[in-house]
Protein backbone atom coordinates (compact mmCIF):
# COMPACT_ATOMS: atom_id res chain seq x y z
CA UNK A 1 0.00 0.00 0.00
CA UNK A 2 1.32 3.43 -0.86
CA UNK A 3 2.27 5.53 2.17
CA UNK A 4 0.62 8.82 2.96
CA UNK A 5 2.26 11.62 0.93
CA UNK A 6 3.26 13.36 4.19
CA UNK A 7 4.46 10.22 5.96
CA UNK A 8 6.36 10.51 9.24
CA UNK A 9 10.12 10.95 9.05
CA UNK A 10 12.37 7.93 9.10
CA UNK A 11 13.45 7.38 12.69
CA UNK A 12 10.12 8.34 14.34
CA UNK A 13 8.80 5.60 16.60
CA UNK A 14 5.23 4.75 15.60
CA UNK A 15 2.37 2.86 17.22
CA UNK A 16 0.93 -0.14 15.38
CA UNK A 17 -2.84 -0.52 15.81
CA UNK A 18 -4.39 -3.72 14.47
CA UNK A 19 -8.04 -4.06 13.52
CA UNK A 20 -8.16 -0.42 12.40
CA UNK A 21 -10.58 -0.94 9.52
CA UNK A 22 -13.62 -0.17 11.67
CA UNK A 23 -14.97 0.15 15.18
CA UNK A 24 -12.72 0.81 18.14
CA UNK A 25 -9.52 0.16 16.20
CA UNK A 26 -10.39 2.79 13.61
CA UNK A 27 -11.29 5.36 16.26
CA UNK A 28 -8.16 4.57 18.24
CA UNK A 29 -5.85 4.96 15.23
CA UNK A 30 -7.40 8.31 14.30
CA UNK A 31 -7.34 9.56 17.90
CA UNK A 32 -3.68 8.66 18.41
CA UNK A 33 -2.78 10.37 15.13
CA UNK A 34 -4.69 13.47 16.20
CA UNK A 35 -2.70 13.51 19.46
CA UNK A 36 0.54 13.59 17.50
CA UNK A 37 1.55 9.94 17.45
CA UNK A 38 2.87 8.37 14.24
CA UNK A 39 0.44 5.52 13.59
CA UNK A 40 0.66 2.41 11.46
CA UNK A 41 -2.94 1.28 11.03
CA UNK A 42 -3.39 -2.42 10.35
CA UNK A 43 -6.38 -2.85 8.04
CA UNK A 44 -8.04 -5.74 6.23
CA UNK A 45 -8.20 -4.10 2.79
CA UNK A 46 -6.35 -1.36 0.96
CA UNK A 47 -9.54 0.68 0.57
CA UNK A 48 -10.02 0.69 4.36
CA UNK A 49 -6.59 2.24 4.69
CA UNK A 50 -7.33 4.87 2.05
CA UNK A 51 -10.39 5.99 3.99
CA UNK A 52 -8.34 6.27 7.18
CA UNK A 53 -5.70 8.38 5.47
CA UNK A 54 -8.42 10.69 4.13
CA UNK A 55 -9.76 11.17 7.66
CA UNK A 56 -6.39 11.70 9.37
CA UNK A 57 -5.47 15.26 10.25
CA UNK A 58 -1.69 15.54 10.49
CA UNK A 59 -0.20 13.23 7.88
CA UNK A 60 1.13 10.89 10.55
CA UNK A 61 -1.00 7.83 9.75
CA UNK A 62 0.17 5.11 7.40
CA UNK A 63 -2.02 2.08 6.65
CA UNK A 64 -0.80 -1.41 5.94
CA UNK A 65 -2.78 -4.57 5.25
CA UNK A 66 -2.43 -6.99 8.17
CA UNK A 67 -4.18 -10.32 8.68
CA UNK A 68 -3.24 -11.46 12.20
CA UNK A 69 -4.14 -15.07 11.32
CA UNK A 70 -1.57 -15.11 8.51
CA UNK A 71 2.05 -15.42 9.71
CA UNK A 72 3.42 -14.03 6.45
CA UNK A 73 1.22 -10.94 6.78
CA UNK A 74 2.29 -10.43 10.40
CA UNK A 75 5.98 -10.78 9.51
CA UNK A 76 5.54 -8.36 6.62
CA UNK A 77 4.17 -5.74 9.02
CA UNK A 78 7.18 -6.13 11.31
CA UNK A 79 9.56 -5.95 8.34
CA UNK A 80 7.86 -2.74 7.19
CA UNK A 81 8.31 -1.15 10.63
CA UNK A 82 11.94 -2.27 10.74
CA UNK A 83 12.72 -0.85 7.31
CA UNK A 84 10.94 2.46 7.81
CA UNK A 85 11.41 3.25 11.51
CA UNK A 86 13.91 0.81 13.08
CA UNK A 87 11.84 0.79 16.28
CA UNK A 88 8.33 0.80 17.68
CA UNK A 89 6.87 2.76 20.58
CA UNK A 90 3.70 0.71 20.92
CA UNK A 91 1.69 -2.26 19.68
CA UNK A 92 -2.08 -2.10 20.19
CA UNK A 93 -3.49 -5.60 19.70
CA UNK A 94 -7.08 -4.68 18.92
CA UNK A 95 -7.94 -6.94 15.97
CA UNK A 96 -10.62 -9.46 16.82
CA UNK A 97 -14.00 -10.98 16.09
CA UNK A 98 -16.93 -11.76 18.37
CA UNK A 99 -18.73 -15.09 18.05
CA UNK A 100 -22.06 -14.96 19.86
CA UNK A 101 -23.93 -18.26 20.04
CA UNK A 102 -24.87 -21.01 22.48
CA UNK A 103 -21.79 -23.21 22.79
CA UNK A 104 -23.81 -26.21 21.61
CA UNK A 105 -24.25 -24.32 18.32
CA UNK A 106 -20.59 -23.31 17.86
CA UNK A 107 -18.97 -25.67 15.39
CA UNK A 108 -15.27 -26.52 15.49
CA UNK A 109 -14.32 -24.29 12.56
CA UNK A 110 -16.04 -21.28 14.13
CA UNK A 111 -14.35 -21.82 17.50
CA UNK A 112 -10.97 -22.14 15.80
CA UNK A 113 -11.58 -18.90 13.90
CA UNK A 114 -12.47 -17.12 17.15
CA UNK A 115 -9.34 -18.33 18.93
CA UNK A 116 -7.01 -17.93 15.94
CA UNK A 117 -8.05 -14.30 15.52
CA UNK A 118 -8.31 -13.15 19.13
CA UNK A 119 -5.56 -15.22 20.75
CA UNK A 120 -3.12 -16.97 18.40
CA UNK A 121 -2.91 -14.00 16.03
CA UNK A 122 -2.32 -11.59 18.91
CA UNK A 123 0.67 -13.58 20.16
CA UNK A 124 1.99 -13.77 16.59
CA UNK A 125 1.94 -9.96 16.44
CA UNK A 126 3.75 -9.72 19.78
CA UNK A 127 6.45 -12.21 18.77
CA UNK A 128 7.09 -10.49 15.45
CA UNK A 129 7.30 -6.97 16.90
CA UNK A 130 9.04 -7.60 20.24
CA UNK A 131 12.58 -6.94 18.92
CA UNK A 132 11.39 -3.51 17.72
CA UNK A 133 9.64 -2.81 21.00
CA UNK A 134 12.69 -3.78 23.04
CA UNK A 135 14.83 -1.44 20.97
CA UNK A 136 12.57 1.49 21.84
CA UNK A 137 11.42 0.25 25.26
CA UNK A 138 7.90 0.40 23.93
CA UNK A 139 4.53 -0.76 25.21
CA UNK A 140 2.12 -3.56 24.37
CA UNK A 141 -1.59 -2.84 24.83
CA UNK A 142 -3.85 -5.88 24.54
CA UNK A 143 -7.54 -5.13 24.07
CA UNK A 144 -9.92 -7.59 25.75
CA UNK A 145 -13.30 -6.79 27.35
CA UNK A 146 -15.31 -7.18 30.52
CA UNK A 147 -15.97 -10.73 29.31
CA UNK A 148 -12.35 -11.53 30.02
CA UNK A 149 -13.41 -11.77 33.68
CA UNK A 150 -16.93 -13.27 33.58
CA UNK A 151 -18.26 -15.71 30.99
CA UNK A 152 -21.92 -14.98 30.28
CA UNK A 153 -24.30 -17.32 28.46
CA UNK A 154 -24.18 -17.18 24.64
CA UNK A 155 -20.78 -15.46 24.61
CA UNK A 156 -18.77 -18.51 25.67
CA UNK A 157 -16.52 -18.72 22.60
CA UNK A 158 -15.73 -15.01 22.75
CA UNK A 159 -15.19 -15.11 26.53
CA UNK A 160 -12.84 -18.09 26.14
CA UNK A 161 -10.72 -16.00 23.76
CA UNK A 162 -10.78 -12.99 26.10
CA UNK A 163 -9.87 -15.09 29.16
CA UNK A 164 -6.96 -16.52 27.18
CA UNK A 165 -5.81 -13.07 26.06
CA UNK A 166 -5.90 -11.88 29.67
CA UNK A 167 -3.71 -14.83 30.66
CA UNK A 168 -1.26 -14.14 27.82
CA UNK A 169 -1.06 -10.51 28.92
CA UNK A 170 -0.27 -11.41 32.54
CA UNK A 171 2.42 -13.88 31.48
CA UNK A 172 3.94 -11.42 28.99
CA UNK A 173 3.98 -8.61 31.55
CA UNK A 174 5.90 -10.81 33.99
CA UNK A 175 8.24 -12.31 31.39
CA UNK A 176 9.11 -8.88 29.99
CA UNK A 177 9.37 -7.08 33.33
CA UNK A 178 13.16 -6.63 33.00
CA UNK A 179 13.17 -5.85 29.27
CA UNK A 180 11.84 -2.29 29.38
CA UNK A 181 8.69 -3.35 27.49
CA UNK A 182 5.45 -2.70 29.39
CA UNK A 183 2.23 -4.68 28.95
CA UNK A 184 -1.25 -3.35 29.74
CA UNK A 185 -4.77 -4.60 29.11
CA UNK A 186 -7.68 -2.37 28.09
CA UNK A 187 -11.11 -3.83 28.85
CA UNK A 188 -13.86 -1.86 27.07
CA UNK A 189 -17.46 -2.53 27.95
CA UNK A 190 -20.39 -2.03 25.58
CA UNK A 191 -19.67 0.77 23.11
CA UNK A 192 -21.79 1.48 20.06
CA UNK A 193 -19.73 0.29 17.07
CA UNK A 194 -20.51 -1.70 13.89
CA UNK A 195 -19.78 -4.97 15.73
CA UNK A 196 -23.27 -4.90 17.28
CA UNK A 197 -24.92 -4.88 13.88
CA UNK A 198 -22.98 -8.02 12.98
CA UNK A 199 -24.10 -10.01 16.01
CA UNK A 200 -27.68 -10.51 14.80
CA UNK A 201 -26.42 -11.89 11.49
CA UNK A 202 -23.95 -14.28 13.10
CA UNK A 203 -26.57 -15.30 15.68
CA UNK A 204 -29.04 -16.34 12.98
CA UNK A 205 -26.32 -18.26 11.14
CA UNK A 206 -25.33 -20.12 14.31
CA UNK A 207 -28.89 -21.25 14.98
CA UNK A 208 -29.41 -22.33 11.36
CA UNK A 209 -26.21 -24.38 11.30
CA UNK A 210 -26.92 -26.18 14.60
CA UNK A 211 -27.95 -29.85 14.57
CA UNK A 212 -31.66 -30.47 13.92
CA UNK A 213 -33.83 -29.19 16.75
CA UNK A 214 -30.96 -27.78 18.79
CA UNK A 215 -31.31 -24.26 17.41
CA UNK A 216 -34.98 -24.21 18.40
CA UNK A 217 -34.11 -24.93 22.03
CA UNK A 218 -32.18 -21.69 22.23
CA UNK A 219 -33.93 -19.51 19.67
CA UNK A 220 -36.22 -17.50 21.96
CA UNK A 221 -33.74 -16.94 24.80
CA UNK A 222 -30.78 -16.30 22.50
CA UNK A 223 -32.72 -13.85 20.32
CA UNK A 224 -33.80 -11.94 23.43
CA UNK A 225 -30.16 -11.88 24.62
CA UNK A 226 -28.90 -10.46 21.32
CA UNK A 227 -31.56 -7.75 21.29
CA UNK A 228 -30.79 -6.80 24.89
CA UNK A 229 -27.08 -6.57 24.07
CA UNK A 230 -27.76 -4.32 21.09
CA UNK A 231 -29.96 -2.08 23.23
CA UNK A 232 -27.27 -1.94 25.89
CA UNK A 233 -24.78 -0.70 23.31
CA UNK A 234 -27.21 1.97 22.10
CA UNK A 235 -27.84 3.10 25.67
CA UNK A 236 -24.18 3.05 26.73
CA UNK A 237 -22.61 6.36 27.67
CA UNK A 238 -19.13 4.98 26.99
CA UNK A 239 -17.69 6.26 23.71
CA UNK A 240 -14.86 5.17 21.42
CA UNK A 241 -12.93 8.24 22.60
CA UNK A 242 -13.04 6.96 26.18
CA UNK A 243 -11.46 3.77 24.89
CA UNK A 244 -8.85 5.62 22.82
CA UNK A 245 -7.86 7.80 25.79
CA UNK A 246 -7.27 4.69 27.89
CA UNK A 247 -5.08 3.23 25.16
CA UNK A 248 -3.03 6.44 24.93
CA UNK A 249 -2.55 6.50 28.70
CA UNK A 250 -1.31 2.91 28.60
CA UNK A 251 1.12 3.87 25.83
CA UNK A 252 2.48 7.07 27.38
CA UNK A 253 2.06 7.15 31.18
CA UNK A 254 5.33 6.94 33.13
CA UNK A 255 3.80 4.11 35.16
CA UNK A 256 0.86 2.65 33.18
CA UNK A 257 -1.80 0.56 34.85
CA UNK A 258 -1.83 -3.16 34.27
CA UNK A 259 -5.55 -2.94 33.40
CA UNK A 260 -7.85 -0.18 32.21
CA UNK A 261 -11.58 -0.82 32.63
CA UNK A 262 -13.53 1.40 30.25
CA UNK A 263 -17.22 1.78 31.03
CA UNK A 264 -19.45 1.03 33.99
CA UNK A 265 -20.33 -2.44 32.72
CA UNK A 266 -16.65 -3.41 32.43
CA UNK A 267 -16.07 -2.26 36.01
CA UNK A 268 -19.17 -4.20 37.13
CA UNK A 269 -17.85 -7.42 35.57
CA UNK A 270 -14.63 -7.05 37.54
CA UNK A 271 -16.53 -6.44 40.79
CA UNK A 272 -18.82 -9.41 40.19
CA UNK A 273 -15.91 -11.74 39.43
CA UNK A 274 -14.12 -10.73 42.62
CA UNK A 275 -16.98 -10.62 45.10
CA UNK A 276 -19.60 -13.16 44.09
CA UNK A 277 -19.27 -16.95 44.41
CA UNK A 278 -19.82 -18.98 41.23
CA UNK A 279 -23.26 -20.23 42.31
CA UNK A 280 -24.46 -16.70 42.96
CA UNK A 281 -23.28 -15.64 39.50
CA UNK A 282 -25.02 -18.71 38.05
CA UNK A 283 -28.31 -17.57 39.58
CA UNK A 284 -27.85 -14.07 38.16
CA UNK A 285 -27.49 -15.49 34.66
CA UNK A 286 -30.15 -18.21 34.98
CA UNK A 287 -32.79 -15.95 33.42
CA UNK A 288 -30.84 -16.04 30.15
CA UNK A 289 -31.06 -19.83 29.82
CA UNK A 290 -33.80 -21.52 27.76
CA UNK A 291 -37.01 -22.24 29.59
CA UNK A 292 -37.31 -25.86 30.79
CA UNK A 293 -40.17 -26.54 28.40
CA UNK A 294 -37.84 -25.82 25.45
CA UNK A 295 -35.62 -28.71 26.46
CA UNK A 296 -38.62 -30.95 27.11
CA UNK A 297 -40.28 -30.13 23.79
CA UNK A 298 -37.20 -30.92 21.72
CA UNK A 299 -36.55 -34.08 23.77
CA UNK A 300 -40.02 -35.33 22.88
CA UNK A 301 -39.20 -34.68 19.22
CA UNK A 302 -36.08 -36.76 19.58
CA UNK A 303 -33.67 -33.87 18.91
CA UNK A 304 -31.71 -34.27 22.13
Amino acid sequence: MDPHPSAPRRGDRPVVVTGASSGLGRECALYLEQQGHPVIAGVRRAEDGERLVAESLHGRLRPTVVDVTDDASVEACAAFVEAEYQGLSGLVNNAGIAVSAPLECVDTATLRRQLETNVVGQLAMVRAHLPLLRRSQGRIVNVTSGLGRVAVPYMGAYAAAQFAKEALSDALRRELSTSGVGVSVVQPGAILTPIWGKLSTTADAALRSAPPGVGEIYRASFTAFVKANEQGAFDSRTTPEHFARAVEHALTAPVPRTRYRVGADSVLMTVLSRLLPDRVLDRRFAALAPEPRSWAREHRRGAV
